[in-house]
C-alpha cells in the first residue's frame, strides 16, 4: 500500500507548534478528516510519544490547523483549530489556540489565500471558526515576503523572531456573555473536595480561574513539579470537569473529561512573587502584576496559552473576579497586564468597559511571533 501525500506546513506560532493545512487539502467529512489528522500527528499512542507522526508529545505541540478563504464579508480567512489528544483517538475542536493564531496569517499569505502589501504591515482579518470570533493579525512584510526573523523575544521560545500583533475583537462568548453563570465570582461545591471560589469566564476560550492557595499551592511551582504530582492533576481535572458542567459546556463531568479536554482551561492565580523561570530566566515580583499557571490537555503549560492571556486580561478589568482582587483595575486604566508564567512574563492589553450591570470586552491585544519550520507534504 502506498502512502498518501498531503501538502502541509509545520509551523511554530507563539509558544506552540502545529501542522497547518489548507482547508481544501483534507476531507470535508468530519469523521474522515479526524481519522486522517490523528494519523498525521501519530495519535492515539499508548506510549505517549507520537513517534510515528508529527506530534511533539505535549499539549503545546500536538495540534492541527485548517485555513481557507473566509465565507464572511468582514473577514479574509476562516481558521479552524484542533487539539489532538496524544493517548486517545480524540481531536477537540471546542476552542481556539491563541498562540497558533499568530501563524495563521503568515501561512495564508504564503499560500496565496490572502493578498498582502510588498512592504509594510499586512492586516489580515481572521474568522476563528471554533469560537465564532474575529481576530486581526498585523504581519510585517518585506520585498513581498513575510518577515519571520527579527529581534522580538517571546518568553517560552528560545530564539528571537519578528513581532506579530494580534487583536482579539469582542472575545466574550456571544451567546452566554462574559460570565456563563452571570456572576464574576462563584463558590462551588466539588464532590469529594468541598467548596472553592472560582471565576468562570468565557473570553478567547472558556476558562476557570482559582486561587493557588485553594489548591494548596504557592503559585510559583514550575511544570515539572506540577506534572509530577498525579494527585494534584486529578483534583484539578475534577474541578475543571465539574465547572465545565456549570458553564453549560457538557452534560456531565465524565463527558467533559472524555470529550472536551481542551476547553475550558483551568488556571490558578496568585500575587506577584519571585521565582526561577523554567528556562533559567529569573522572574522578579516587581516586573509582573500577577502570577499564573495554566493546564492544557491535563498537563501544566510551559508558558501561558494565548487565550489564557486573553481571559486573564479580561478578568483583570472586571470588579469582583479572582484576578481583579489581585491586580486592581490595571486593564481598565489602559495599562497592560503583566502575567508571570513558568517561562517568564506575558504582557496583554485589554479594553474593558462597564455596560449597565454587565461588562464588555472590546478588544484584547498581545504580541506573538511565528516561523515556518518545514514545508512540503506529510505522508500517511
Amino acid at each position: 500500500m502506498l502512502q498518501r501525500k498531503i501538502p502541509a506546513v509545520y509551523m511554530r506560532g507563539g509558544t506552540s507548534k502545529g501542522v497547518f493545512f489548507r482547508a481544501d487539502a483534507v476531507p470535508a467529512d468530519p469523521a474522515g478528516r479526524d481519522a486522517l489528522l490523528l494519523r498525521v500527528l501519530g495519535s492515539p499512542d499508548p506510549y505517549g510519544k507520537q513517534v510515528d507522526g508529527m506530534g511533539g508529545a505535549t499539549s503545546s505541540t500536538s495540534k492541527v490547523v485548517l485555513v481557507g478563504p473566509s465565507s464572511r464579508d468582514d473577514c479574509d480567512l476562516d481558521y479552524l483549530f484542533g487539539a489532538v489528544d496524544i493517548h486517545r483517538p480524540v481531536i477537540d475542536w471546542s476552542g481556539n489556540c491563541g498562540n497558533l493564531t499568530s501563524a495563521v496569517a503568515p501561512f495564508a499569505i504564503r499560500e496565496g489565500l490572502v493578498p498582502a502589501p510588498a512592504n509594510g504591515i499586512a492586516q489580515v482579518r481572521i474568522w476563528q471558526a471554533n469560537i465564532g470570533k474575529r481576530i486581526v493579525a498585523r504581519v510585517p512584510m518585506r520585498d513581498g515576503e513575510v518577515v519571520e526573523l527579527g529581534d522580538f523575544h517571546l518568553d517560552g521560545v528560545t530564539f528571537p523572531a519578528a513581532e506579530i500583533v494580534l487583536d482579539f475583537l469582542d472575545p466574550a462568548d456571544a451567546a452566554g456573555g462574559l460570565f456563563p453563570t452571570g456572576r464574576a465570582l462563584e463558590r462551588v461545591d466539588i464532590p469529594g473536595l468541598g467548596a472553592v471560589e472560582v471565576t468562570l469566564i468565557n473570553a478567547g476560550n472558556p476558562h476557570i480561574f482559582i486561587a493557588a492557595e485553594s489548591l494548596g499551592l504557592t503559585g510559583a511551582e514550575l511544570p515539572d513539579t506540577i506534572n509530577g504530582d498525579a494527585e494534584l492533576l486529578r483534583r484539578c481535572e475534577q474541578i475543571r470537569a465539574h465547572c465545565t458542567v456549570l458553564m453549560g459546556l457538557a452534560g456531565s463531568a465524565e463527558e467533559a473529561t472524555r470529550l472536551r479536554p481542551h476547553t475550558p482551561k483551568l488556571a490558578w492565580v496568585s500575587r506577584p512573587q519571585p521565582y526561577p523561570g523554567a528556562g533559567g530566566k529569573p522572574v522578579a515580583a516587581a516586573d509582573i502584576d500577577l502570577t499564573a499557571r495554566i493546564l492544557s490537555m491535563g498537563k501544566a503549560h510551559h508558558a501561558m496559552t494565548g487565550t489564557g492571556g486573553v481571559a486573564l486580561a479580561a478578568a483583570a478589568g472586571v470588579e469582583g473576579t479572582l484576578v481583579q482582587r489581585l491586580t486592581g483595575q490595571l486593564v481598565i486604566g489602559g495599562q497592560p497586564l503583566r502575567i508571570g508564567h513558568p517561562s517568564g512574563l506575558m504582557a496583554v492589553g485589554a479594553t474593558v468597559r462597564p455596560r449597565g450591570a454587565d461588562w464588555t470586552v472590546e478588544k484584547v491585544t498581545m504580541s506573538r511571533s511565528a516561523r515556518r519550520l518545514m514545508e512540503g507534504w506529510v505522508l500517511v
